[in-house]
């Protein structure tokens, strides 16, 4: 699922990558919002924000959109940066760093995202902004820009269009091609939603307290790898 990178991924593997990942963006989007009343997984939004705030003159106001955007540009450099200095040691662990990072990050918003939110709420949006900058750089580097969690727009862009070539493509390679890419989008759709569904759920009795459930699947991903990893190598 986080091992294999660029070529040596199959449907298979992004499948998997995809349904972990964009439940944990869906639940963090929901919950993060519930929170702070800011979008945490994407800053598409907080362009238009910034700009808006900039024209009103309330510069303090327009600093924190402009820290959004940053934060969720340096969780994706951040990203990259670790996987590319990894790669130089060990290959296989090219993805350790991002995701170990993203659940600490995840589970200290937790443990002591509500007294923060009392005193600086944006700190809270920022952490899990650069959280989701660094899962979204991850995924979209190990498997070659093919599957993306943490927003839907490009998603929907991508099914419309490919929904539509199923009138027109005849050739049995083409419409296998087609259908597996499909079946990838509403993959990552459906969880993203789900996990929207059951962060919306759970932080009305949870609060905060509901971002352990993704740092723990993420924890629970690097685990199953390595199991496979370990049952692979030994049935060589």
């Amino acid at each position: 699922m986080f091992r294999h990178k660029g070529k040596t991924r199959t449907l298979a593997h992004n499948l998997r990558i995809a349904s972990l990942l964009s439940f944990v963006a869906g639940l963090v989007n929901v919950a993060g919002f519930l929170a702070v009343q800011k979008l945490t997984t994407n800053v598409t939004g907080h362009f238009a924000f910034f700009v808006d705030e900039i024209f009103k003159q309330n510069f303090w106001e327009g600093l924190h959109y402009f820290l959004y955007i940053l934060f969720f540009f340096l969780g994706s450099f951040f990203s990259n940066l670790s996987i590319e200095l990894t790669s130089k040691i060990n290959e296989r662990l090219i993805y350790l760093i991002p995701v170990v990072a993203e659940s600490l990050i995840l589970i200290t918003i937790a443990i002591v995202g509500e007294e923060i939110i009392s005193r600086a709420p944006n700190v809270v949006a920022y952490a899990l902004l650069f959280a989701m900058g660094l899962q979204n750089s991850l995924v979209t580097t190990i498997s070659n820009a093919t599957v993306r969690t943490t927003h839907l727009t490009g998603l929907f862009t991508d099914l419309g269009i490919e929904l539509s070539q199923l009138f027109f493509y005849k050739l049995k390679e083409q419409k296998e091609k087609l259908f597996s890419s499909i079946k990838l989008r509403l993959t990552i759709i459906s969880f993203f939603f789900l996990g929207g569904l059951l962060g919306g759920i759970f932080y009305t009795r949870m609060h905060l307290y509901v971002l352990v459930f993704p740092a723990l699947l993420l924890l629970i991903g690097l685990i199953y790898d390595d199991i496979i990893l370990k049952i692979k190598w030994h049935n060589r």
